[in-house]
Formats: structure tokens, sequence, C-alpha cells
């Protein structure tokens, strides 16, 4: 059985998502609705990031928390690249942290700063998540790229023998060009503005899937049943698009990434042009159970 398979089965049996409230609440940590007051027996998560204001994760998870009758909260925590080492040294001596997740920039320099790496986050080379654990060590995995692939399966995606063109070799394309190669996508391009960093990414997930064909190519999104921005342009207004809309096959499904501004400029002109776009919240909400599961942050039967 594949690394992503074996994950998967592991992180399996959480609550299902059905039973969750919505998630439109704009500031879920100060609902005068919220039923559960914090206090100092609240368990602690977070979310790291440079810049934090796009992240979504407390939309998410606050949410779910009230709906279960948890009594925790998660945080964003705003760290900068030069600041990642003290602060998770400072995350080590909080006793009642129960994990923090992990976006732009940290997903790969967060590897070297942890005490543990998962097998997923190993093979990737990046986290997108750590736990602490009872005496302080930090344990990091990644669950982006099953929460990608997840997302494309349940708005009728699916990735199996489809072209695709990934365009970005950083922390979440690492994630989703393995998760797409595990899904048995019939052919894997992957185009970066840095040509060294994408042919080095193909060949890391060529060697472990061979069955697929995946190679390194230019940022030419004609031809592909299925195109993914896993940079992160959009996140700021005024960014260039990714790729080139006008050369993109009609009946092909455009992908972003990135959760805020929720429609971004690429997938709002997508529309614009009749194509299926595919938003980049759907990555966050399909693995929320996988990384609840990792943080033993909620109930889980049996």
């Amino acid at each position: 059985m594949a690394p992503m398979q074996r994950l998967a089965l592991r992180q399996a049996r959480v609550p299902p998502r059905k039973a969750f409230p919505s998630e439109q609440r704009s500031d879920p940590m100060n609902d005068p609705a919220r039923r559960i007051p914090i206090t100092g027996r609240t368990r602690l998560y977070g979310v790291i990031a440079d810049p934090i204001a796009q992240v979504r994760a407390c939309e998410v998870f606050n949410p779910r928390f009230e709906a279960l009758g948890v009594d925790a909260v998660l945080v964003p925590f705003h760290v900068h690249p030069g600041e990642l080492p003290r602060a998770l040294d400072g995350f080590r001596a909080l006793a009642n942290l129960g994990g923090v997740l992990v976006t732009i920039p940290h997903k790969e320099a967060v590897l070297d700063l942890v005490d543990e790496v998962g097998a997923h986050a190993q093979l990737i080379g990046a986290a997108n998540i750590f736990r602490r654990e009872s005496d302080g060590r930090l344990t990091a995995e990644n669950f982006d790229g099953l929460g990608f692939v997840a997302g494309l399966r349940a708005h009728g995606h699916a990735p199996e023998g489809k072209r695709a063109l990934l365009v970005g070799a950083g922390g979440a394309a690492k994630a989703i060009a393995f998760a797409l190669a595990e899904a048995r996508v019939g052919e894997l391009v992957i185009a970066n503005r840095t040509a060294a960093k994408a042919a080095a990414l193909a060949e890391r997930v060529r060697a472990a899937y061979p069955q697929v064909r995946i190679t390194a190519g230019p940022i030419a999104p004609s031809g592909f049943h299925l195109v993914i921005n896993g940079t992160s342009l959009g996140l700021q207004a005024g960014d260039a698009l990714p790729f080139p809309l006008e050369a993109v096959d009609p009946g092909a499904v455009v992908a972003d990434i990135i959760m805020k501004p929720a429609r971004t400029a690429l997938l709002a002109a997508a529309e614009a042009r009749g194509l299926s776009a595919h938003y980049g919240r759907h990555m966050l909400d399909e693995q929320v159970p996988l990384m609840a599961r990792f943080l033993r942050a909620f109930p889980v039967e049996g």
C-alpha cells in the first residue's frame, strides 16, 4: 500500500463533516453566541504564516470546536521567517498547546526545527502541521496533498487518468504533486519560474511513483484537463496571474490553492471565460478531519 493510502486509512475515523455547522462566522473567537467560554482550562491550537491575514483555519476549526463541545480555540500567530526558530521554542514551552497548522512561507523550513517528521512530510519535504507532545517535543506531518485531491473528488473533478499541469514547486505544490501521482493522474507536468526546482520535484515524485508519467515543463497550460496554481500568486491584490488563461483549453478545470481571497483574480477570470473553477478552500475543508485526528483535537469514535 502506498504511503498516502496508509496515512489516509490511519486517519480515517473522525466525525463526519456534515455534522458541523456553518463556517461563515467572521470571528468565531469573539462571537457573542459562543457557548464555551475561554478559561484557564481551554486547549490552545494555532496557525503560523507570514502574512497572516489570509489564513482561514480559525473560521474552520473554531465552529467545529463549538459544535462538538470541545473546550479549545485556534488562533493565528504571525511569525516572520527569521523568527521561526524562536517561535517553535516558545511552542515547546506551552503545556496547554495542542499543535499548530503551518502555511506560507514556513512549510519547508519547519522540518529542520521540529523533533520528529512523519512519513508523509518526510517524503514531500514540507509540513503543514505539527503536534506538541506531552513532553514538549514537536511532531510534524503534511496533509495538503490528501486534502487537495479529496477536494477535487468531492466536487466532481476526479484526477485519475487526467493530464494535469501544476504551476509551482514550493511546500504546498510538493504535497499536491505527490498526491496527484498517488491518485494516478494520466500525466503530471510541473512548471515553475525557477525551472531547476520544477525538475528536481519531478524527479523526486517520479522516483516515488515510477508508474506515472511525470515531467518538468514550461508554464504553458494548453492541452491539460486540470491546471493548478500551486504558487502564492493571488494572495495580494495586483498579483500577476500564474499562467495565461487564454491558453487553457475549454472544459479544463482551473484550480487554486489560495484561500483568501476565496475568489482569486485567477478564479474570477477563469469563471468569466466559462471554465470550471476549483477554489482553494476545498483543500483545507477536506483535510480538516485528518488534521483534527493528528492533533487529537476532536472526539473520535472508538
